[in-house]
């Protein structure tokens, strides 16, 4: 049910075409008890954290959609850093190669600060807010850690459950920006010039605005969904195809001969041309 592992693994952040942005919105029914417990886990987490920020109750504002993906960009950032050090141990660790794992989480990592430097651009936080970034960071890294220590496979399949929240909440952004009344504070981000920064990473073009911006949140949320279910309980020596450095010098050497026999055949048809001339 997944796609292969040669592009599960690969990340197209920047590079969406108009269909790839348009995510299918998918679930992974829970198999083994580790699956069960890490979606309730996530299902509970969720469930505090409507009923904490209001997120249910009332109209969509910018203001709150904002207060929200700001403050969980600032933890989801937090999973990828986590696996790609205690890989990054394990490896030196071990004194061997961790096959290029630790690269894709890395740049998960990054891809979601990306998100939070974009919405900022949006909106700076106040003191308070950013003091329940730290707990939250806290607690969540050190918590994650241990998990991750303890079961990398749960902690996978968690985030991929996560992430799977995360493209019904920016889905139902989207929505709402796409319904808003003509006029309206949210109608505006329709219309409205994304961030710079947004425009470079994702290649938004001069004409890219805040709901093109959520669009490609979206599909980078669906990409670390994919990504974590496919690589919970996968073998520690798994090579990742998109940094296996074989598979890179295989295309090489496929090009390397592609390109010998086309100038071969273009000499020839060059001798033969000079020949009937």
């Amino acid at each position: 049910y997944f796609c292969p592992y040669v592009t599960v693994f690969s990340k197209t952040h920047g590079k969406y075409t108009p269909e790839q942005l348009e995510i299918e919105l998918t679930h992974l029914p829970p198999v083994t008890n580790m699956d069960k417990g890490a979606l309730f886990a996530v299902k509970c987490f969720r469930f505090g954290f409507d009923q904490a920020t209001g997120w249910n109750r009332g109209v969509m504002t910018p203001e709150k959609i904002l207060n929200r993906a700001i403050f969980l960009e600032t933890v989801a950032a937090i999973p990828g850093m986590v696996a790609a050090i205690i890989r990054h141990f394990r490896s030196l660790r071990n004194m061997t190669r961790d096959g290029g794992m630790l690269n894709m989480f890395l740049e998960e990592a990054n891809n979601e600060r990306m998100h939070l430097l974009t919405f900022i651009r949006l909106k700076d936080p106040g003191m308070i807010f950013r003091a329940a970034v730290i707990g939250a960071q806290g607690v969540f890294a050190t918590g994650f850690g241990l998990a991750y220590v303890a079961s990398p496979a749960f902690c996978h399949r968690f985030v991929g459950y996560i992430e799977e929240e995360a493209c019904l909440t920016y889905t139902k952004i989207i929505k709402a920006i796409e319904e808003a009344e003509e006029g309206s504070e949210l109608a505006q981000w329709k219309t409205q010039d994304a961030p710079k920064i947004a425009k470079g990473y994702w290649h938004l073009g001069d004409n890219g605005t805040v709901l093109d911006v959520m669009k490609a949140v979206r599909a980078d949320e669906a990409e670390h969904r994919d990504v974590n279910h496919a690589v919970s309980g996968v073998p520690d020596d798994t090579v990742n195809p998109l940094y296996d450095p074989r598979e890179r010098l295989d295309s090489m050497l496929t090009k390397y001969v592609k390109d010998i026999m086309e100038r071969e055949q273009q000499e020839n048809v060059d001798k033969k041309a000079a020949a009937t001339s």
